[in-house]
């Protein structure tokens, strides 16, 4: 038995409440190492020493290249439970709990490991809407000035004496006027980038957090708007920018002026008097920035009064104008206090709120309940990259990453990640791809029907390609329509609107071989199994008879039991009645 592979951590997502009565378990051993595992439970407020144990078998719910990965959902009668396993490799049987191994259980029922209290307050509860979202991904500056139409024209307009610019035309009414093309493809959610009053196009450089860009409209066309998605329903969720301000933002200009007499001191990272703002991006600013960008001075979350103040922005624009979400920019930076009072705000006027941390790594810090609902699942985009747009991983080194990012998670969480293949930050996947469509459209459909919500930045149906940031923030291309690309991600997102197993359902790998690109798994409830096959090389494949026997939802390249290259097919079966 390898020892060394065996890991179980205590009130993590190796083991965490999805309800009051539900508790799952996860315990990780070596590849094929052990023949089973079986979990021991009790009351650990027992008034009977040694406390009575009952066992309930594991499974092997997923695997990756090195280890196996068991779970159990307990239904337990027990609020208190502490626990142990036991492992069987065939040749011995050993307990694993309190980190070590033993042959024989204990008396004194501390030693076990321990569930202390499945308590509701620390059920993750990720909003019942999200389970459901095709998120649609706006950069405003760059879709729409009319309806399918962008002027393409830079734009000034001065907002409280200072200057705010528009580079391609986009506008809120632009977009309001084109939320039936939204629609029609599918999506049931909108993202928005930064639309408040800002200096640069972008709008990360934030001027007032209180009120609509001048180049993008007004508040009442924001308002509009919103009252617009949700009588179509569309959900609107909006980009926070918290982290940093533009340096023309009033508490910053303040500071700039009157130095160490400003009543606006603290609210910044690192200021140095007298705050001098460097006139090129070559000097290195005397304040902390987002990066070293100058023009974008870091706030001071841990200061009461910032906190807030933007605890007063996340309310505001939930109570006046109805939006469903938060997405929350360079959420990794900012102190976890902050962002538990943010939530506790804007939770407490719109429970089912949905927030959005932007972070680019493995993210189960800020995913505990307590900070965010859900973070952008870059991991998800660089996985996909790998396996579909450079071809440089197989299908199981594919199917280990893929696993790994799963198991990071406790299972509510894991179905709000927000998974994407690009957005304004980074190159257009289609480029990625080298402008091959039939990849485009294998990760694409592994989009759509894995587990979390599919976002889309604009105009990734319609090709727009681009490596450079000019490039990939190009304009609507609104005269290009009805393209095979376009079609397909009206068929893909039909596809996972239709069937509730590929937005709820449990994920399973089923084919995934080292040296090959055919990937298969399975999305599962109770009655019903749908298999998606796709066939990521340059090789055709036979596909396993027993696939045959369910009905055939969608294919490109099935031709009776032999699959195309880069072709793709899915089945679906019913197991009950």
């Amino acid at each position: 038995m390898n020892l060394s592979a065996i890991k179980h951590v205590p009130m993590s997502a190796d083991a965490h409440g999805i309800s009051e009565q539900e508790v799952v378990f996860r315990l990780r051993c070596g590849r094929a190492d052990l023949h089973s595992c079986t979990l021991y439970y009790a009351d650990r407020a027992c008034r009977q020493t040694p406390v009575i144990f009952s066992s309930t078998p594991m499974k092997v719910v997923a695997q990756d290249e090195w280890f196996d990965y068991y779970e159990v959902i307990l239904k337990s009668p027990y609020k208190r439970i502490c626990y142990y396993f036991e492992l069987d490799d065939g040749q011995e049987k050993l307990l694993y709990y309190s980190d070590f191994f033993a042959y024989q259980r204990v008396d004194d029922r501390s030693e076990y490991y321990q569930l202390p209290f499945n308590h509701r307050a620390d059920i993750d509860e990720v909003p019942e809407w999200a389970k459901d979202a095709v998120v649609y991904n706006i950069f405003p500056d760059s879709f729409a000035t009319a309806r399918r139409a962008i002027s393409g024209e830079p734009s000034e307009c001065v907002w409280k004496g200072q200057t705010t610019h528009g580079k391609l035309g986009g506008s809120i009414k632009g977009i309001t006027e084109n939320l039936d093309y939204i629609k029609n493809l599918g999506f049931n959610c909108i993202y928005i980038n930064p639309i408040f009053a800002a200096g640069e196009y972008h709008k990360y450089d934030l001027l007032d957090y209180f009120h609509i860009d001048p180049c993008f409209g007004t508040d009442e066309d924001f308002r509009l708007l919103v009252n617009a998605c949700h009588r179509m329903g569309l959900r609107v969720i909006i980009d926070g920018v918290f982290n940093h301000v533009g340096w023309r933002f009033f508490a910053f200009e303040d500071v700039v002026e009157k130095g160490e007499a400003s009543t606006y001191k603290d609210w910044f990272y690192g200021l140095k008097f007298p705050v001098h703002r460097p006139e090129t991006g070559d000097e290195y600013p005397q304040y902390e920035c987002f990066g070293y960008e100058r023009m974008m001075p870091k706030t001071n979350t841990e200061n009461p009064e910032v906190i807030e103040y933007f605890c007063k922005v996340g309310q505001y624009w939930v109570r006046e104008f109805d939006i469903d979400g938060w997405r929350l920019d360079v959420a990794s930076e900012i102190n976890d206090a902050f962002w538990r009072r943010f939530r506790e705000a804007v939770k407490a006027v719109k429970r089912d709120c949905l927030l959005i941390g932007e972070v680019w790594e493995s993210a189960q810090h800020w995913l505990g309940g307590d900070m965010f609902d859900s973070t952008m699942n870059y991991d998800f985009r660089k996985h996909c990259r790998r396996f579909f747009a450079e071809h440089s991983i197989d299908a199981a080194q594919f199917d280990g990453r893929v696993t790994n990012m799963r198991m990071r998670y406790k299972l509510p969480v894991l179905y709000g990640q927000l998974n994407l293949l690009d957005s304004h930050d980074v190159s257009r996947f289609l480029s990625l791809c080298k402008n091959e469509l039939s990849s485009m459209k294998l990760a694409v459909l592994f989009q759509m029907t894995f587990v979390g919500i599919p976002s889309v930045f604009y105009g990734d149906e319609k090709g727009i390609d681009g490596l450079l940031e000019e490039e990939y923030r190009h304009p609507m291309p609104w005269g290009e329509s009805g393209s095979e690309l376009e079609r397909f991600y009206q068929d893909a997102i039909q596809l996972r609107n239709t069937w509730p197993e590929l937005r709820w359902g449990d994920y399973h790998t089923v084919y995934a071989q080292k040296g090959s690109g055919m990937y298969c798994y399975c999305r599962s409830s109770d009655k019903v199994k749908i298999f998606i096959l796709l066939n990521n090389q340059p090789q055709a494949v036979d596909i396993p008879a027993e696939f045959a026997e369910g009905m055939l939802l969608w294919q490109e390249g099935l031709e009776g039991q032999m699959l195309a290259p880069m072709g793709f097919a899915v089945f679906r079966q019913v197991t009950g009645t």
